[in-house]
């Protein structure tokens, strides 16, 4: 059996030795990032739609830089959204601007859900790692 090439960023394996799940994982060359949600050190959710989309992509990015990328390394998006009817346009606008820069973009998609434990966007990615 292999043994999984997994990325841990600094101050959070707690989290993760907790809920029992990896942040990302190496492998072929590319870096498959589990869903990240706005959650403070603690685990607990950042309050407010805004701040807790800034806080999932600083907590993915984190996870990036520990593997040696950056968001211009992403290829492929996953957003969950509660309510995307009417919360989609305000996180599109805040992650389009703020996140993603010029084009080309990665590839997005985005699913609506009716529940992400107790949080209201989550963010996974698959990035190429740096040759």
């Amino acid at each position: 059996m292999n043994q999984r090439d997994v990325v841990f960023p600094a101050g959070r394996q707690a989290l993760y030795d907790i809920n029992h799940y990896s942040p990302a994982a190496r492998s072929n060359g590319l870096l498959f990032v589990s869903g990240q949600v706005g959650s403070r050190e603690d685990g607990s959710p950042e309050p407010g739609l805004e701040n807790q989309v800034r806080r999932a992509f600083a907590n993915l990015e984190a996870i990036l830089a520990a593997a040696g990328c950056s968001f211009a390394d992403v290829q492929d998006v996953t957003l969950f959204i509660v309510d995307p009817q009417n919360k989609f346009q305000a996180i599109w606008d805040l992650v389009r601007a703020e996140f993603w820069g010029s084009a080309p973009y990665p590839t997005v998609t985005a699913v609506g859900v009716t529940w992400l434990y107790g949080f209201d966007f989550e963010i996974k990615v698959v990035a190429r790692l740096p040759q």
